[in-house]
């Protein structure tokens, strides 16, 4: 059984280039200590909705862009241990991503995979 984490952020749009060079560096971490597979999507078609949506998930402003990304794992356990690696990896350590976007407003979490055809 695979295993996925899902995040959300909201990024400035004039930090884009930077976080794009940060998310590079972060996925060849991850990559290195055993993720399957590391996307960073920018949003395209994500309409403000009236009650929720992916803008109003994150509090994006005007001058903000969503980001929506994803790491895959062979298992929950193998996330675990890799994520334990990867904090403590001395390659994104002094990464000054809060100079990048606002972690505060991060969604993230765990999912195991329900279908996928």
């Amino acid at each position: 059984m695979s295993y996925v984490d899902g995040f959300i952020v909201a990024v400035p749009k004039k930090n884009i280039d930077a976080y794009k060079t940060f998310s590079a560096k972060a996925g060849e971490v991850w990559k290195s200590h055993g993720a399957k597979e590391y996307v960073e999507c920018v949003a395209d078609d994500v309409p403000y909705g009236e009650l929720t949506s992916f803008p109003r998930a994150v509090q994006a402003t005007d001058d903000e862009v969503v980001v929506f990304s994803w790491i895959t794992y062979d298992s929950r356990e193998q996330r675990d241990a890799i994520n334990a690696k990867v904090m403590s990896d001395p390659v994104l350590q002094g990464v000054e991503w809060k100079d990048i976007f606002d972690g505060k407003r991060m969604i993230y979490g765990g999912f195991v995979p329900l279908l996928r055809l």
